[in-house]
C-alpha cells in the first residue's frame, strides 16, 4: 500500500497516473495547496521541500518526495514502465529529466505570469510563452520520430503529459503541434490516465483540443 499526498496539479497527477498504470494499491491524502496545507508540520516530515507529491511506502516505511524520484521508485518497485538497461533506459531517463528541468519549471512560469497575473509583467509573459512554444516544438519533433517520447510508453510520457494537459492555461493550440496532439489524445484515452487524472479531486473532465 502506498500513501500518496497530493493535489490536482501536473506534478501530483504524475504519481496518481503512475499508480493506476502499475496497479499498486494506494490511498490518496489531499494536500490543498490553495490553503497552504503543504506547510503543515506533519507534511514537512514527509516532504522536506513543502511540495506535493510525496509518498509513504507502507511495505518498508520509505518516505519520498519529488515527482521524478517517485516515478523512478515506483517503476523499479514494480518492474514496469522504465526499461532496465540499454538505450531505452537512457532515452527514458533523458526525457524524464527534460520534463523535470524544462517543461515543468517553464510551463509553470507561464501559468504564473499568463494565467494568474496577465498584464503585470509583459517581458516575463513573452519570455515564458516563447520558451513554452520552443518546448512544444521539441516535443513535436521528437514525436514525429517515435510513438512515445522514449519509444515505448514509459514514465517519461507520464511525467510530461499532465503538463501538456494544461495547454489551455498556456494559451497553446495543440493543432499547431500535430504529433503532440496525436500523442496527447492517445494517452488521454488510457483508462489509468483517465482515472489518475481525477485524484484527489474529481475534475469536470480531461481537457481536449
Amino acid at each position: 500500500m502506498i500513501d500518496l499526498y497530493t493535489w490536482s496539479t501536473p506534478n501530483g497527477r504524475k504519481v496518481s497516473i503512475m499508480l493506476e498504470e502499475v496497479g499498486l494499491p494506494y490511498k490518496a491524502f489531499p494536500i490543498d495547496i490553495t490553503k497552504n496545507e503543504q506547510f503543515a508540520p506533519d507534511f514537512l516530515k514527509i516532504s522536506p521541500n513543502n511540495r506535493i507529491p510525496a509518498i509513504v511506502d507502507r511495505d518498508n516505511g520509505l518516505t519520498l518526495f519529488e515527482s521524478g524520484a517517485i516515478l523512478i521508485y515506483l517503476a523499479e518497485k514494480t518492474g514496469q514502465l522504465f526499461p532496465k538497461e540499454g538505450e531505452a533506459h537512457w532515452r527514458t531517463l533523458e526525457w524524464l529529466m527534460w520534463q523535470m528541468g524544462g517543461v515543468g519549471p517553464m510551463l509553470g512560469q507561464v501559468h504564473h505570469f499568463v494565467k494568474y497575473n496577465k498584464g503585470k509583467a509583459p517581458y516575463a509573459e513573452d519570455r515564458y510563452l516563447n520558451e513554452a512554444k520552443r518546448l512544444y516544438g521539441v516535443l513535436d519533433r521528437r514525436l514525429a520520430q517515435a510513438e512515445y517520447v522514449a519509444g515505448e510508453y514509459s514514465i517519461a510520457d507520464i511525467s510530461i503529459w499532465p503538463w501538456i494537459s494544461r495547454f489551455e492555461w498556456q494559451t497553446m493550440d495543440l493543432k499547431d503541434y500535430p504529433n503532440v496532439l496525436r500523442w496527447y489524445t492517445a494517452i488521454a484515452a488510457r483508462p489509468a490516465v483517465a482515472k489518475g487524472y481525477h485524484v484527489p479531486v474529481q475534475q469536470p473532465g480531461i481537457p481536449m483540443p
